[in-house]
């Protein structure tokens, strides 16, 4: 979708953006800590996308990657040109990372949706406080930050063989541990269901 954009294919830009924006505005609002500001760099990001879709190289990074790289500089040029100080701690810092994303992307979201989402984040803020620390920031510096392997082990002063071991021994773990909260919580709602209906009966 990004190098039909670079054609101009507006509909495969909006379908990019529709699949993009909710993790990139997560990313700028790390960095900007104010809603209405994130969401102005947010379409600076995407307008600076759609004019520089061109110089995308997919042997040099994934779209994602490139996306976020756009981003993160954005919002710390915004930040520069207030004089002020950018966000550098790690999102993993934060014990409300996956509650704060929720909230960021809560408002594209209709009431179903945002409760869903609300609820994932909270099973996946559980599932990831189950991991050993290095693994833990290892996985939020990556997908909350948007920082490359690379960058993720200059800044935690690791091998990047060894980061990318992490991460993907911690994605592994996540997503089982997702998977069984998941079962679990459909199987609270069957039992709760088929007490609802025994006691209709009665």
């Amino acid at each position: 979708m990004l190098q039909r954009s670079a054609t101009g294919d507006r509909d495969a830009f909006a379908a990019m953006y529709t699949l993009t924006s909710g993790k990139v505005f997560g990313v700028v609002l790390r960095i900007m800590r104010d809603q209405a500001e994130a969401e102005e760099v947010l379409q600076d990001v995407y307008v600076s996308v759609w004019q520089q879709a061109r110089t995308y190289d997919r042997t040099k990074a994934n779209a994602m990657t490139w996306l976020v790289s756009i981003a993160r500089n954005r919002a710390i040029d915004s930040l520069r040109r207030r004089k002020a100080r950018p966000l550098t701690q790690s999102a993993c810092a934060d014990d409300n990372t996956t509650e704060d994303y929720a909230d960021a992307v809560a408002g594209t979201l209709g009431p179903a949706e945002t409760l869903n989402q609300r609820q994932e984040a909270a099973t996946l803020g559980r599932c990831l406080t189950m991991l050993a620390p290095h693994e833990r920031t290892s996985v939020l510096l990556a997908f909350y930050d948007g920082l490359s392997h690379r960058e993720i082990a200059e800044r935690m002063r690791r091998p990047v063989g060894t980061v990318k071991s992490w991460i993907k021994r911690s994605l592994a773990s996540l997503k089982c541990s997702v998977e069984a909260a998941a079962e679990q919580g459909a199987s609270c709602r069957r039992e709760l269901r088929e007490s609802e209906d025994a006691a209709s009966r009665v």
